[in-house]
């Protein structure tokens, strides 16, 4: 069970990245606005799921809570070493010492193992740059192959290059590699996204008795609600760099509060009998370089009146720590269901 204690707090944290051009008689270069104004706590051995369309900046908030981007703004407050660390104030040389504490599991394993490197030098370099054993000693190697044991790896498979393996193994490997220098937190990047079916439940299977086993704590972030919701512990929901919505997993998918996430919810396929009929959303995600005014939602959003066009709209808790980003959180989960079927009646 996760424990109460605040492993990683996130403050306010945007990332703009600069666009090429701009438009005629536009005074100041426009920026893409990925993460725009995040503020989140993950507490130490939870699961937090991270869930949202394909260009709403999850990705980019993963990258940038570990410094491998630098932050507009904000805060990242890591609390693993006791005292209160901003993680985007320090210095290459000062994040480097940190490193082995945060780690980071990317989508495609392929294109982030090293082709010239074999199982063995892949996971062992980390372990030597933070100098648990040297490199090349007997200590490091029989480390190695218990690495790869607990991850499911053969002995064999040590002398073995990325390309002799399948998918399923070389994202073993990229587990084995972060496992490898004991960390807190892990910054898992839709992880088995690309993976077949079949070996995304034994790649989900192993993170979970990984998590138990060493006492970590995971950042998940899919486009698969299906994979979140048997992962995490807590869930946000994000829109267009924002989170519109965040809580227990259970009371997110049992009662979601943001028309965004009822959406996403009843579009989840199933082979239940009892099913909530699908909310279908007008139109496409609005421009993250000239965002809507209000509630970035509005433009598509079954729910929107003319207070959404002008008037942004902050996390309202609507109880027991589930948090939901709209003027209408107070309504139920059955009341818009009722207005989003209206309206697609009409």
């Amino acid at each position: 069970m996760p424990s109460t204690n605040v492993l990683l707090s996130v403050v306010d944290l945007k990332k703009y990245f600069p666009v090429r051009g701009k438009r005629l008689f536009q005074k100041e270069r426009p920026y893409l606005r990925a993460n725009d104004g995040i503020s989140l706590d993950i507490f130490q051995g939870e699961t937090y799921g991270l869930v949202g369309e394909s260009g709403c900046g999850k990705s980019t908030f993963g990258r940038t809570v570990l410094q491998l981007q630098k932050p507009t703004s904000g805060e990242v407050l890591y609390y693993g070493k006791g005292d209160k660390i901003d993680l985007a104030r320090l210095k290459p040389t000062e994040m480097r010492a940190l490193r082995r504490d945060l780690q980071i599991i990317f989508q495609d394993p392929y294109s982030s193992l090293n082709p010239r490197m074999t199982v063995g030098q892949i996971i062992e370099e980390g372990v030597a740059t933070h100098k648990f054993f040297k490199r090349g000693s007997k200590e490091m190697q029989d480390y190695v192959l218990k690495i790869m044991e607990d991850c499911g790896l053969r002995s064999d498979m040590l002398h073995r290059y990325p390309h002799q393996f399948s998918g399923g193994q070389r994202q073993r490997v990229s587990i084995a590699r972060a496992l490898a220098v004991k960390p807190k937190f892990i910054v898992c990047d839709e992880c088995v996204s690309a993976l077949d079916v079949s070996i995304q439940s034994q790649i989900l299977n192993l993170l979970v008795d990984l998590k138990k086993k060493e006492g970590l704590t995971y950042l998940f972030i899919s486009h698969d609600l299906s994979v979140v919701r048997y992962l995490s512990d807590r869930i946000g929901v994000m829109y267009l760099g924002r989170i519109v919505e965040q809580g227990r997993a259970a009371d997110v998918f049992e009662n979601p509060r943001h028309p965004y996430t009822i959406a996403l919810i009843s579009a989840i396929p199933t082979v239940e009998k009892k099913k909530e009929r699908q909310i279908l959303l007008g139109g496409s995600m609005s421009s993250a370089v000239f965002p809507p005014k209000g509630c970035p939602f509005h433009t598509r959003c079954f729910m929107a009146q003319e207070i959404c066009q002008r008037v942004p709209v902050p996390l309202v808790d609507v109880g027991n720590g589930h948090f939901a980003a709209c003027h209408f959180a107070h309504k139920t989960t059955a009341e818009k269901r009722k207005i989003a079927y209206e309206k697609a009646e009409k």
